[in-house]
């Protein structure tokens, strides 16, 4: 099973400096959220992207994608009924998809809930069609990129668009894409789903992209009451061959003890399956 870790708990620590802690505490890939590479991710030379790779991989570390696709980010919308914006946010979704790439990564996480959340007089149908219309005028990009887009289902506290795999399942049959995948998260599973973590994984298991790992009490796994023994466990029975990804929205225990204490739960997990 490999391990990954979302970098932006590090805040303002130097990237070759988090690279070293990931990689002192046993992962082996890194998920970077693009508004922590810099502000205009369009001015971002080439030569950038290449040296986070090359520092990355000089500490066994893989740069396996990017998350938080339009955080931080004006005049972008994925379910906006405006088509300059619809336009706009196609470009920036096929900019994310070359930069993943020069990265060495394959997968971007749509999660993004402040710039999808259902505008105005537009319905939960209307935002399917505008959405599934926004993904398809990047897709070709991201096919070229060798990158998949995997679309996460939030809860009703973060989002009132898509909130389930089943509601995301139905978003990618709309795109009808190869690049398109689910993506799953344990605490946005817990707390907008009736079915297990488990039974999910298993009914899912054919489109699942990518897996994020986490608790309800915003840390991560073992810094909680989630048990994540039958979670790695169905993922172990899918054979899922992809990362599972420590994602944290609670800083204060302090980035490196998260980090540490996240995959030692895990790997201890994993060591009896």
């Amino acid at each position: 099973m490999k391990f990954a870790i979302c970098q932006e708990l590090f805040e303002s620590t130097p990237w070759k400096e988090q690279c070293r802690i990931i990689s002192d505490a046993g992962y082996t890939g890194i998920e970077v959220a693009p508004f922590s590479i810099a502000d205009d991710l369009a001015s971002v030379p080439d030569s950038q992207l290449s040296d986070m790779k090359t520092i990355a991989a000089d500490y066994g570390l893989q740069i396996i994608g990017l998350h938080w696709l339009l955080a931080k980010t004006e005049g972008l919308y994925l379910t906006s009924p405006d088509t300059n914006v619809q336009a706009a946010t196609a470009e920036y979704l096929r900019l994310l998809a070359r930069t993943c790439a020069k990265l060495g990564g394959r997968v971007l996480v749509f999660g993004s809930p402040q710039q999808r959340n259902l505008l105005k007089g537009v319905s939960t149908s209307q935002a399917m069609e505008i959405a599934a219309n926004v993904f398809r005028q990047a897709a070709a990009e991201f096919e070229s990129s060798n990158v998949i887009l995997c679309m996460e289902p939030l809860t009703d506290k973060e989002t009132d668009f898509v909130n389930t795999c089943a509601q995301a399942a139905d978003l990618i049959q709309q795109i009808d894409h190869p690049s398109f995948f689910l993506h799953q998260d344990v605490k946005a599973m817990l707390g907008a789903e009736s079915q297990t973590v488990e039974s999910l994984i298993y009914q899912y298991r054919d489109i699942c992209g990518h897996f994020h790992v986490n608790d309800t009490n915003l840390l991560g796994p073992g810094m909680g009451d989630t048990d994540f023994a039958p979670i790695l466990k169905a993922l172990h029975d899918v054979t899922y061959d992809g990362w599972v990804s420590v994602e944290v929205f609670d800083y204060s225990p302090g980035a490196e003890k998260i980090t540490h204490e996240s995959i030692r739960c895990m790997q201890d997990i994993v060591v009896s399956l």
